[in-house]
């Protein structure tokens, strides 16, 4: 097999379970020869797997003037913008990906287009069924996002996700994508 050239796109590159996943995903592709990058809006090197910081793994940080809230509100509108940015950054790059693999925030993919690669995207869970909407105030203020991640959900050319759960969980929350593997 030709090797590929891949972009792995992740918010936080910190210590967690959806990092571990990036960076053992990025090690496995590179170990059959692809060449990968991982881009991100923040690494902290002290809050970060190992291969991250030693050269294991080409990690790509990316800064954004948009802040991570607003007086720690309007989350969802800075993480959004934020990772808009890392996607225009992304698409702007002068490297022929081959596949963009984008993890957790489906905002970006539309952006990711213009790189001309395929998109995969991993769903960990839908993000609208995390965010409260019990209030009038937080429903108003979240429809516009749950209406974007309908949508760009549905614009990766592959999506998958990590458990029949969340497969389940899928189907009913986006019933006219296809079932994600």
């Amino acid at each position: 097999m030709q090797p590929l050239n891949i972009a792995i796109v992740h918010p936080n590159l910190g210590i967690g379970g959806a990092e571990r996943l990036v960076v053992d995903t990025a090690l496995a592709l590179q170990n059959r020869g692809h060449r990968v990058h991982i881009y991100t809006l923040h690494h902290d090197a002290a809050h970060s797997f190992s291969e991250t910081r030693d050269g294991t793994l080409d990690v790509r940080v990316v800064s954004s003037w948009f802040p991570s809230s607003v007086f720690g509100r309007m989350r969802i509108l800075c993480t959004t913008l934020q990772v808009q940015s890392l996607a225009r950054h992304v698409a702007a790059d002068h490297t022929q990906y081959d596949v963009v693999f984008v993890d957790i925030v489906s905002a970006a993919i539309p952006l990711l287009k213009y790189a001309q690669a395929h998109i995969l995207f991993y769903c960990h869970f839908p993000d609208l069924l995390l965010a409260p909407h019990e209030t009038r105030l937080q429903r108003v203020y979240r429809a516009p996002f749950d209406l974007l991640e309908r949508m760009t959900t549905g614009e990766a050319d592959r999506v998958v996700v990590n458990s029949r759960f969340t497969q389940e969980t899928f189907r009913r929350v986006f019933p006219t994508l296809p079932l994600p593997r």
